[in-house]
């Protein structure tokens, strides 16, 4: 039987700090991946930017977005933080770059550079990688643990660290096997639910939106008419509905409210000028362009196909024919553009799901099992809700170096 000090299981985000970290520690480590290359769901962050981060350096104020789960976290971030994931990366040589809302990407803003990083960082500190390994069972062996591969060979590892990721993205590898391990182990796994995850509309309007991106709206959630909450933030639609940072980072309250009566979304496109004056603006733009048609003139005030949304006619008319009515109706698109929210979309299209091992059963000082010695558990596969810009890749950064550190 091979034996190594470490086994980290999953060569992503998490599985990929995890065993550069242990190795660096002058443990032998193999790392086991089912695909064919590391951090297949990597790649894909941030549509292919790669969120890394987010720069709130304030450990206080940034763990306040992991919910219940902060006082949790606490002594793993004290270990390795936001800075510490800064110092990681562009020392490494790969600089940084904060957007909006401390949304921090690789200043190159390509997912496949933050691979090649950790890729580096993997041969430098001699970890063995075997991918394209199915893992059938993990096993108690002796004082360790054995990973059993579809073979049947057993491997054994003083210790093994399991970092496979959810169930979002099944097409990159994530199809929770890990979940099942766990169980298998006597973990308590709570079900993966999808939480950061666009919103299907009613309307068949969007399908001609689709594509559309909008940088700062609100969207207000209403159920059965009565507002519920807001948020301001980044928008997409797409060919089912609603997407973007501000979609994402409500569709998990969304999902909750859809239990209590029709939810709407209602958009405003310009949330920092209130209709009168956005009014007046449209009145002075309408004087300068008596004579253009609306079709022409719209552009300078929104997104050009926002023009669909109003009846077909519309873009024809001639600005200075504008009657009123049609002013009040265009004014009216541009502040409360109302969808009726069907469902959220499924773990194929969520960025971040849910669900995982219950915390109670995990030693937030090391991300060792409190059930099962020498058994380590990170990222994904923890039960920890987070909105997205960043914070889910530094989850898998901290909890993947804490368990790399004292495994």
């Amino acid at each position: 039987m091979k034996k190594f000090d470490v086994i980290v299981v999953g060569g992503g985000a998490a599985g990929m700090m995890a065993a550069g970290t242990a190795a660096a520690n002058g443990k032998s480590v193999l790392l086991l991946e089912k695909n064919e290359r590391l951090g297949e769901k990597l790649k894909i962050t941030g549509g292919g930017r790669c969120n890394i981060t987010n720069a709130e350096f304030d450990t206080h104020l940034l763990l306040k977005n992991y919910g219940t789960a902060a006082s949790f976290l606490y002594s793993s971030f004290a270990q390795f933080g936001v800075e510490d994931t800064f110092d990681f990366f562009t020392s490494r040589g790969l600089p940084l770059v904060v957007q909006d809302q401390k949304r921090t990407f690789p200043r190159t803003e390509r997912a496949a550079d933050v691979c090649t990083v950790l890729e580096k960082y993997l041969r430098e500190s001699r970890v063995t990688i075997k991918s394209g390994v199915r893992i059938t069972e993990i096993l108690k062996e002796g004082t360790g643990l054995a990973v059993v591969v579809s073979n049947a060979e057993k491997i054994y590892g003083g210790a093994v660290i399991l970092a496979t990721g959810s169930t979002s993205h099944p097409e990159t590898g994530s199809t929770g096997d890990g979940f099942t391990w766990l169980r298998d182990l006597g973990h308590t796994v709570h079900r993966p639910t999808p939480t950061i995850v666009p919103l299907a509309v009613k309307e068949s309007i969007v399908k001609k939106l689709a594509g559309i991106t909008c940088a700062a709206v609100k969207i207000s959630f209403l159920v059965d008419g009565k507002k519920q909450f807001s948020k301001k933030g980044g928008l997409l639609f797409t060919h089912f509905g609603i997407s973007g940072p501000v979609v994402l980072n409500s569709a998990a309250h969304v999902g909750d409210l859809m239990h209590q009566g029709t939810v709407t979304a209602v958009v405003d496109f310009f949330p920092a000028t209130v209709e009168r004056t956005l009014e007046q603006t449209i009145l002075a733009l309408f004087d300068q362009n008596k004579n253009k048609a609306l079709k022409n003139v719209f552009p300078m005030i929104a997104p050009a196909r926002l023009l669909v949304s109003l009846p077909n006619d519309y873009g024809d008319i001639r600005v200075h024919s504008v009657t009123k009515e049609q002013r009040k109706l265009i004014i009216r698109t541009l502040k409360s553009f109302s969808l009726t929210i069907t469902s959220l979309m499924g773990l194929d299209r969520a960025v971040v799901a849910d669900g995982g091992v219950d915390l109670h059963e995990i030693n937030n000082k090391t991300m060792e099992s409190t059930l099962r010695e020498n058994l380590y558990v990170v990222g994904d596969l923890l039960h920890i809700r987070r909105p997205s810009g960043g914070y889910s890749l530094q989850l898998c950064w901290t909890t993947g170096f804490v368990a790399g550190k004292n495994a």
